[in-house]
C-alpha cells in the first residue's frame, strides 16, 4: 500500500514507543496476507509510499503495508495512562474483521526493501488514490503487489530484522493480544495460522529519507502565577536566555541546537530563545532514566521549565489544566496576541535517532515527543479474523 504527501499540515499520533527486541518470527517468513480489496481475497504484500513533504520529488517514507504477523508477548502492556477509561482496550464480538494497523519502525540502513519496490511501483499504476481523506494535502495511494519474486524478496529481506519499534497504535495491538486470547480459549484447537493469531502492520524504515517528525508546540494558557519576563529570568537557573529579534531569527537559532543543549522558544509578545546550561542538571534530576532519554527537547522543556520554572506539575499537565499542544504554531502566537495564552514554547522536532536510542534503552518516549507524518488510512484493507479463517 502506498501513501503519497504534498506537506506537512496535518494531525498525528500519540508518541507512545515500544521496542520489538525479537527477530520476526520463522511463521512471518510463511505468512501472506489474506486480505481483501472489493470482496476479492490477494495472495500479496502491500506496502505504502509517502514522500517527504515539500519535496519536489516524491520518494520516500516506503514500508510494508498489512503484512500478517504472529503477535509478539515481548511487547510491554499500554501504561495505565493510555487505556481508555475502564481498563485495557477489550475486543468487539461483533467485529470479526480488522480494519485497522499498527504503525512499526524497523532498521534498514540501506533501504533494502524500498530498493526491491521501487522497480515495481515504477512499473504499475496504483489500485487506489484517494485525495485528504484524513490529512490536508496528502493524497493515499495504494499497489498490491502480487509478483512471487518481489514478495519472496521482501520477505527474505525482512525476516532476520530485530528491534523494530511501534511507533502508534498501541491500544490496537492490546486489543489485538486481547481478541487472540479470547479465540485461544474458545477455540483451543485452532492451527498456529489460524487469522485471529495475526494483526496488520504498516512497516517504515527508520533510515528512509521521507520519514518525518514533526515538532508539537505547547501553548501555556489559564497561568497565572507569573508573567513573561519573571518566567525567563527564573529560566537562567537551567538555561541560557537569549532574546532575539523576530520569529524568523528564533526558529533560526532553534536550528542550529545541539544534541547535548537542547533548545526551545519562548513567545510572550516578545522573542527569546532557552538553551540548556548544564546536561548534568538532568542527570541528578533524574539518575534513574537513560542519558538520551533525559536529552530529549520535551524532557528538557517538561522536567525543567514546566515544572521547576512555570510550577505546573505532571498531574496539571496530563489534565491539560494549563497547556494545549499544536502541530502550528502559527494559531499559538495568535493566542498570546489576543491575550488568550501567556506564553507559546516552540519546540524542534525529535530525530528518529533518539526514538532508536531511547527504546533501545527500554525507554517510552514522553507524551507528545513524536508526531509522524504523514499516516496510511486504516479502512482500504481487511485481515477477517474469525474463527474459520486461515492465512
Amino acid at each position: 500500500m502506498l501513501g503519497h504527501a504534498g506537506d506537512a499540515r496535518s494531525r498525528g499520533g500519540r508518541g507512545r514507543h515500544t521496542l520489538l527486541r525479537g527477530a520476526l518470527p520463522e511463521e512471518w517468513t510463511r505468512a501472506r496476507l489474506g486480505g481483501s480489496h472489493g470482496g476479492g481475497r490477494r495472495e500479496a504484500l502491500p506496502f505504502r509510499l509517502a514522500p517527504a513533504p515539500g519535496a519536489a520529488r516524491h520518494h520516500g517514507l516506503r514500508g510494508v503495508r498489512a503484512v500478517a504477523h504472529p503477535l509478539l508477548d515481548s511487547v510491554p502492556p499500554v501504561p495505565r495512562s493510555l487505556r481508555p477509561q475502564g481498563g485495557p482496550a477489550q475486543p468487539d464480538p461483533r467485529h470479526q474483521t480488522a480494519w485497522g494497523h499498527i504503525f512499526i519502525l524497523y532498521p534498514d540502513d540501506e533501504n533494502g526493501v524500498n530498493g526491491i519496490l521501487r522497480p515495481y511501483l515504477e512499473a504499475h499504476p496504483p489500485l487506489v488514490a484517494r485525495e485528504q481523506v484524513v490529512e490536508s494535502d496528502v493524497e493515499q495511494r495504494f499497489w498490491v503487489v502480487d509478483d512471487p519474486q518481489v514478495i519472496d524478496a521482501i520477505v527474505k529481506e525482512m525476516a532476520p530484522k530485530r528491534n523494530l519499534i511501534i511507533a502508534d497504535g498501541h491500544h490496537r495491538y492490546e486489543t489485538a493480544l486481547n481478541f487472540r486470547d479470547e479465540m485461544w480459549r474458545k477455540y483451543p484447537d485452532a492451527p498456529a495460522n489460524a487469522a485471529f493469531n495475526y494483526t496488520m502492520v504498516t512497516l517504515v524504515s527508520m533510515s528512509d529519507p521521507g520519514l518525518v517528525i514533526l515538532p508539537t508546540h505547547r501553548l501555556i494558557h489559564s497561568y497565572g502565577q507569573m508573567g513573561g519576563p519573571e518566567a525567563r529570568e527564573r529560566a537562567r537557573d537551567y538555561f541560557e536566555v537569549t532574546t532575539v529579534a523576530d520569529r524568523g531569527a528564533m526558529e533560526r537559532a532553534l536550528a542550529e541546537a545541539t544534541p547535548d543543549h537542547p533548545r526551545f522558544g519562548f513567545y510572550d509578545g516578545a522573542y527569546a530563545v532557552l538553551e540548556l546550561r548544564d546536561p548534568g542538571v538532568l542527570e541528578r534530576l533524574l539518575p534513574d532514566r537513560a542519558p538520551d532519554w533525559r536529552l530529549l527537547d520535551v524532557t528538557v522543556l517538561h522536567e525543567l521549565f514546566i515544572e521547576r520554572v512555570l510550577g505546573i506539575d505532571k498531574a496539571a499537565v496530563e489534565r491539560k489544566e494549563n497547556i494545549n499542544y499544536l502541530r502550528d504554531p502559527g494559531p499559538g502566537y495568535e493566542a498570546v496576541d489576543r491575550g488568550e495564552a501567556q506564553f507559546l514554547l516552540l519546540m524542534n522536532p525529535t530525530r528518529i535517532e533518539q526514538v532508536r536510542a531511547c527504546t533501545a534503552a527500554s525507554e517510552r518516549m514522553p507524551q507528545k515527543s513524536t508526531d509522524f507524518y504523514p499516516k496510511v488510512i486504516s479502512g482500504l484493507v481487511a485481515l477477517p479474523v474469525g474463527p474459520e479463517e486461515r492465512l
